[in-house]
């Protein structure tokens, strides 16, 4: 509530009952009110200088934005960021949301133990940001994001620069490919692994190579064993992360192979098993 007195400073005293008010609307829609705590009876032009001030306040709102708060009204930030919205109304909900119309917002799909306030203001610390929630999945939205920034426990998929509307799709796919070695994930960065973002859910699970690697996925061992070795391609590297010596994992991965029905150590096999342990990892999400 933001009260002045009649010399234009910050009122101070406590507030009085209005004698006359005006609704403050956007698009139609009642967004706050305007009022007058005149002494005695309303004068005979307070009509016309709430409607003028109902009026200049909703241009300020509609330039300005909201003040500068991390967490945003759920309903507007899905305006700005669903497919089922019109670019009219979404080029209304940014400037609410403290964006510029045109500004290259990114959208962020984030699964975080911490509040999204909190991760927001880590991970773009200079620049306005937004967060809500929106269907169980937290939504960031920024000019500027730094992916080194967000804090551990946190997994986040991150849009292109562009237009909201475009931008949350490829944050929620960028998600599903994140994991507890890889927590944050550019969509810009899966080139055409997005793709398989995009296979129906029963054709994965009917893949032989993609039901091979659920029955391994049932010995956390084996799966870590082969999430090592499909991320680092070399049995010393894979041995490193796991801190085994590169013998065990060997004998490791020569059994993976078997189990999975392909030749591991064949640059065709491992990326069939790469292929076949993102496909499975999409199936949980």
């Amino acid at each position: 509530m933001i009260r002045a007195s009649p010399d234009g400073r910050q009122a101070s005293g406590p507030p009085v009952p209005a004698s006359s008010t005006a609704p403050i609307t956007l698009d139609g829609e009642e967004i706050g009110a305007v009022w007058l705590e005149r002494p005695g009876p309303p004068g005979p032009l307070d009509d016309v200088l709430l409607d003028r001030l109902a009026i200049a306040a909703a241009a300020v709102v509609e330039r300005y934005g909201a003040a500068r708060t991390t967490m945003a009204d759920p309903a507007l930030v899905e305006l700005a960021v669903g497919s089922g919205a019109d670019e009219v109304a979404r080029a209304r909900a940014l400037p609410l949301l403290g964006f510029a119309a045109d500004a290259p917002v990114r959208v962020v799909a984030v699964r975080s133990p911490l509040p999204l306030d909190q991760v927001g203001g880590l991970v773009c610390p200079a620049s306005p940001v937004k967060a809500a929630t929106l269907s169980g999945v937290g939504v960031i939205l920024a000019t500027t994001v730094d992916p080194a920034r967000f804090p551990e426990g946190v997994r986040a998929g991150i849009g292109a620069a562009g237009g909201p509307g475009r931008s949350w799709p490829q944050a929620r796919t960028a998600l599903r490919f994140t994991t507890a070695r890889r927590p944050v994930v550019r969509n810009d960065d899966l080139g055409a692994l997005a793709l398989l973002a995009e296979i129906p859910q029963a054709a994965s699970r009917d893949n032989a190579d993609v039901a091979a690697v659920a029955r391994v996925a049932g010995s956390p061992e084996d799966l870590a064993t082969l999430d090592a070795y499909c991320a680092t391609g070399s049995l010393r590297r894979a041995a490193g992360l796991l801190h085994l010596h590169h013998s065990s994992v060997a004998r490791r991965v020569e059994q993976l192979g078997r189990s999975l029905g392909v030749d591991l150590t064949d640059p065709a096999g491992l990326l069939r098993a790469r292929i076949a342990l993102t496909a499975w990892r999409l199936l949980g999400d």
